[in-house]
């Protein structure tokens, strides 16, 4: 799978040890940056990254900020892009599992290393689930997004 990766000055280290994990099982890492810790704009990084993710460049994306709320907001504004921030690996399967989504946000301040790494190998691993309910609610999110976002060129 080839996977966005972005951040802010606030998500340097997490990013790159998500990275490393990444690589190691065999996913190809589109890095964004930033890559040190100097203060930084998210958005320089992270609506980049988002656009590769929504016109089919990347698979999915990972994102680490500060809290991961900025890195979806930014995200989601995009045509395509389901955007979700995860702090625990319990929300990690469910973002899939409901929502099918294809970019995750994690929070660099909020939670550490160990317990990032199980978000990204349960989010990563996880498939929606295919019973109708589940199914109709993807699509009509995805119709929502439609009407009102104009697609990426």
């Amino acid at each position: 799978m080839k996977i966005a990766m972005a951040n802010d000055h606030a998500g340097t280290k997490l990013k790159y040890e998500i990275k490393k994990y990444l690589e190691e099982q065999g996913h190809e890492v589109k890095d964004f940056g930033t890559y040190d810790e100097e203060a930084a704009d998210l958005s320089d990084y992270v609506y980049p990254a988002s656009l590769a993710v929504a016109k089919g460049e990347c698979d999915r994306g990972i994102f680490v900020d500060g809290v991961g709320y900025g890195s979806a907001l930014i995200a989601n504004k995009i045509n395509g892009n389901y955007a979700v921030v995860c702090q625990d690996p319990f929300c990690a399967r469910l973002s899939r599992e409901h929502t099918d989504s294809n970019i995750l946000c994690i929070g660099g301040k909020i939670i550490g290393s160990a317990i990032a790494m199980e978000i990204v190998k349960v989010w990563l691993t996880t498939d929606p689930l295919t019973a109708e309910k589940y199914r109709r609610r993807v699509e009509k999110v995805k119709e929502i997004n439609d009407k009102h976002c104009v697609p990426v060129k």
